[in-house]
Protein backbone atom coordinates (compact mmCIF):
# COMPACT_ATOMS: atom_id res chain seq x y z
CA UNK A 1 0.00 0.00 0.00
CA UNK A 2 2.64 2.67 1.24
CA UNK A 3 3.52 1.92 -2.94
CA UNK A 4 0.67 3.05 -4.31
CA UNK A 5 1.06 6.43 -1.85
CA UNK A 6 3.89 7.47 -3.46
CA UNK A 7 3.03 6.78 -6.82
CA UNK A 8 -0.47 8.99 -6.19
CA UNK A 9 2.14 11.35 -5.00
CA UNK A 10 4.51 10.73 -7.76
CA UNK A 11 1.62 10.84 -10.28
CA UNK A 12 0.13 14.28 -8.70
CA UNK A 13 3.79 16.36 -8.78
CA UNK A 14 4.03 15.46 -12.77
CA UNK A 15 -0.09 16.50 -13.07
CA UNK A 16 -0.04 19.63 -11.23
CA UNK A 17 3.66 20.07 -9.14
CA UNK A 18 5.81 20.76 -12.70
CA UNK A 19 3.05 23.16 -14.07
CA UNK A 20 2.73 25.04 -10.54
CA UNK A 21 6.69 25.53 -10.61
CA UNK A 22 6.99 26.83 -14.37
CA UNK A 23 4.06 29.11 -13.80
CA UNK A 24 5.74 31.05 -11.00
CA UNK A 25 8.93 30.56 -13.38
CA UNK A 26 6.90 32.26 -15.67
CA UNK A 27 5.86 35.11 -13.23
CA UNK A 28 9.35 35.70 -12.21
CA UNK A 29 10.59 35.75 -15.47
CA UNK A 30 7.16 37.14 -17.89
CA UNK A 31 8.35 34.17 -20.63
CA UNK A 32 4.72 32.38 -20.62
CA UNK A 33 6.39 29.66 -23.18
CA UNK A 34 7.68 28.38 -20.16
CA UNK A 35 3.55 27.26 -18.72
CA UNK A 36 2.92 26.24 -22.57
CA UNK A 37 5.69 23.70 -22.91
CA UNK A 38 5.12 22.45 -18.84
CA UNK A 39 1.17 22.08 -19.65
CA UNK A 40 2.32 19.92 -22.26
CA UNK A 41 4.81 17.58 -20.41
CA UNK A 42 2.43 17.72 -17.34
CA UNK A 43 -0.38 16.25 -19.37
CA UNK A 44 1.76 13.89 -21.20
CA UNK A 45 3.71 12.42 -18.41
CA UNK A 46 0.87 13.28 -15.32
CA UNK A 47 -2.03 11.50 -17.24
CA UNK A 48 -0.83 8.07 -17.93
CA UNK A 49 1.01 7.77 -14.92
CA UNK A 50 -2.19 8.75 -12.59
CA UNK A 51 -4.47 6.51 -15.19
CA UNK A 52 -1.78 3.12 -14.84
CA UNK A 53 -1.77 4.55 -10.70
CA UNK A 54 -5.35 3.84 -10.54
CA UNK A 55 -5.58 0.89 -12.33
CA UNK A 56 -2.92 -0.62 -9.58
CA UNK A 57 -5.60 0.37 -7.01
CA UNK A 58 -8.11 -1.13 -8.33
CA UNK A 59 -6.17 -4.37 -9.17
CA UNK A 60 -4.79 -4.62 -5.82
CA UNK A 61 -8.11 -3.50 -4.13
CA UNK A 62 -9.78 -6.20 -6.10
CA UNK A 63 -7.14 -8.84 -5.13
CA UNK A 64 -7.41 -8.12 -1.07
Amino acid sequence: MAVLNLSWIASWFALLGQLLFFICVALYTGQWMYVMWSFVVSMSVGVPSMIRTWQAAKKQHIQL
